[in-house]
């Protein structure tokens, strides 16, 4: 059985990033967060995560190319993609690249905390 100990959320969207910080804050993990992709992949070279939660949807290095990169270096960090404007080929992209799960915003606790069980389990 794996733990989920550190987060780390990729959002461009400011809100969403503190707002998602917080409540898994409440739940007792350690969440770090950053604006976009290029940023994520720089933190990730020098701190490890269990768990990425990504939305797709973002300047400079969308979260599908993020995905690409994240999986060549970190093959085992399980990620959730997330977005607002998802469609069939953008899920089929992700999940291809080996996201666990791909969910809608807004991101209810309830589904994430779901999910966060499967991959600890």
């Amino acid at each position: 059985m794996q733990t989920i100990e550190k987060i780390l959320i990729v959002d461009d969207e400011e809100n969403a990033r503190i707002g998602l910080s917080k409540l898994l804050s409440q739940e007792g993990y350690e969440v770090e967060s950053v604006a976009n992709g290029i940023e994520a992949l720089e933190y990730l070279r020098r701190k490890k995560v269990n768990l990425v939660i990504s939305d797709i949807n973002m300047p400079e290095m969308n979260g599908i190319t993020f995905l690409r990169e994240l999986h060549k270096k970190h093959p085992e960090t399980h990620v959730i993609m997330i977005t607002a404007y998802g469609g069939v080929e953008s899920y089929l992209d992700a999940m291809n690249l080996g996201a666990f799960e791909y969910l809608h915003k807004p991101v209810r606790l309830d589904e994430l905390k779901s999910i966060m069980r499967k991959i600890a389990n």
